[in-house]
């Protein structure tokens, strides 16, 4: 039996390079990342439960627990940027040019 190598990605740009991604969908990758984060972190810091979530945000139960599960498939970017702004925070997004 063949034995296989397991890859070690640091960040969003080797995980997609990793993967056989475009750098776009690395870049993509991270910032879906990082607001998933945020979310998790806001809803954990302010003990808020799914359902009240889901009230603020004006969308289902069930597509918060998956943003928390990380679980984001088949969620949009938008619903992401909407349920960060339901908590009471807005991203900002900061350009630069790309290695």
């Amino acid at each position: 039996m063949r034995k296989v190598k397991p890859v070690v990605t640091r960040n969003a740009r080797e995980l997609a390079a990793a993967l056989g991604l475009t750098p776009a969908d690395g870049a993509e990758i991270e910032l879906r990342s990082e607001l998933n984060s945020k979310i998790a972190e806001i809803v954990r810091r302010k003990a808020l439960t799914h359902a009240e979530v889901a009230r603020l945000a004006k969308t289902s139960r069930t597509r918060i627990t998956a943003i928390l599960n990380r679980n984001t498939k088949n969620v949009s970017t938008d619903l992401l940027l909407r349920v960060l702004y339901a908590l009471g925070y807005t991203a900002k997004i900061k350009f630069k040019r790309a290695a």
